[in-house]
């Protein structure tokens, strides 16, 4: 695993850098923030940008906290966001946090981790004291952001709520005095807000650092579960490699950079391949550091049989049906598809076989027939 040097030199953007530097090489141990809003079920590769950069701060000594934000959470980050997001129930929210609770530890040593709630100290706030947090800044300084200005520009609504988020982000900073607070580059106005905060309540502003976002497995939007471009840190190991091995050729190297565990010399080493073997690589180096080194060598082995040699795999689903059925509706009744739509364009795509071969969404299968779609083999009796 790279240091906590070469993490921190991924970094798109460190405020102060030279603060934190020399806090560091002089050996002062410091309280280092991240905050996860639990607003779906499952953490993701894209998370481990963040997390290995947390590992690295827990191996050195230093303490991290993690902020589960079950309070934000039902407000909803509005950072890159177009539109007001859904408020979600305390009960989605206590679901998703309890997932992560469990992920995170795939990355994080449990026995070093702080993990509080931010319902902690903001569920607990009465009206006066909402009022003196939002006393400490200006509506002009919220309306900065560019997802705002933007939204302003264009006539969409702002939620009243929505310019409470950053506010009560910045505040977790506060009740747990962080020394340094991590993130994507997407909440970078967020982590800037929580140091004029701090200022505002005589604290040391916290150093901030934020780091690329990952692309999903579409190779243009950032990875998100909302998106169906992602790839969950505890799905079976035969679907890790499978959607790595789908990722476009450009997002190796930010791959092997980012999320792979591997020292940059060994990253470069696999950058020499060629494209195929060098994503053949990656694809065994995430499931063996999620799942060990006998789960990558049986993923693989499924993927070259099924993908390469174009072999059925070892065992087949089946799936009961009364006599001839549509393509679409089948992907759907077996979950493969999540709509009709969503059918239609995984068939209009060249993602849907019938006993090997590609068909379109207007194709019929019978009794007898083997459909394949999104790594999974369903016989139809």
């Amino acid at each position: 695993m790279p240091t906590l040097g070469e993490l921190l030199n991924r970094a798109v953007e460190i405020h102060v850098r030279e603060h934190l530097f020399d806090r560091l090489e002089r050996g002062e141990k410091v309280r280092i923030k991240l905050g996860l809003d639990p607003t779906a079920p499952d953490l993701h590769v894209g998370h481990l940008v963040v997390l290995d950069v947390l590992r690295a701060f827990q191996d050195d000594g230093h303490t991290v906290v993690l902020i589960v934000g079950d309070f934000t959470a039902m407000i909803g980050d509005p950072s890159g966001r177009s539109e007001t997001r859904p408020i979600l129930s305390r009960e989605q929210v206590d679901a998703a946090a309890r997932t992560y609770l469990d992920q995170i530890h795939l990355v994080l040593d449990r026995e070093r981790l702080e993990v509080r709630r931010n319902s902690e100290w903001l569920g607990e706030m009465k009206g006066a004291d909402v009022l003196r947090l939002l006393g400490k800044a200006t509506l002009q300084q919220v309306l900065q952001r560019e997802d705002f200005a933007d939204r302003l520009k264009a006539g969409t609504p702002i939620g009243a709520h929505e310019i409470l988020y950053p506010f009560n982000q910045a505040y977790d900073s506060v009740a747990i005095n962080a020394d340094v607070e991590i993130g994507g580059t997407d909440q970078l106005f967020n982590l800037l807000f929580g140091r004029e905060i701090q200022k505002a309540y005589g604290q040391e502003p916290q150093d901030i650092a934020v780091f690329p976002l990952l692309e999903g497995t579409d190779g243009s939007l950032k990875m998100g579960k909302s998106l169906g471009n992602y790839i969950g840190l505890t799905e079976p190991p035969e679907e890790i490699y499978g959607k790595t091995m789908s990722i476009p050729d450009p997002l190796i190297e930010k791959y092997l950079r980012l999320v792979s565990g591997l020292p940059t010399e060994k990253a470069d080493e696999i950058l020499k391949l060629p494209p195929r073997d060098a994503k053949a690589a990656l694809a065994r180096q995430l499931v063996k550091r999620l799942h060990g080194e006998d789960a990558a060598a049986r993923a693989e082995a499924a993927f070259v049989r099924q993908f390469v040699r174009k072999e059925e795999p070892e065992t087949v689903e089946e799936h009961h049906v009364g006599g001839a059925t549509d393509i679409v509706s089948l992907l759907v009744e077996t979950g493969i598809a999540k709509s009709r739509n969503d059918a239609r364009r995984l068939a209009q795509q060249g993602g849907v076989r019938k006993n090997g071969e590609k068909v379109d969404e207007n194709a019929q299968a019978s009794p007898g027939d083997v459909i394949s779609a999104r790594r999974r083999f369903i016989r139809l009796k």
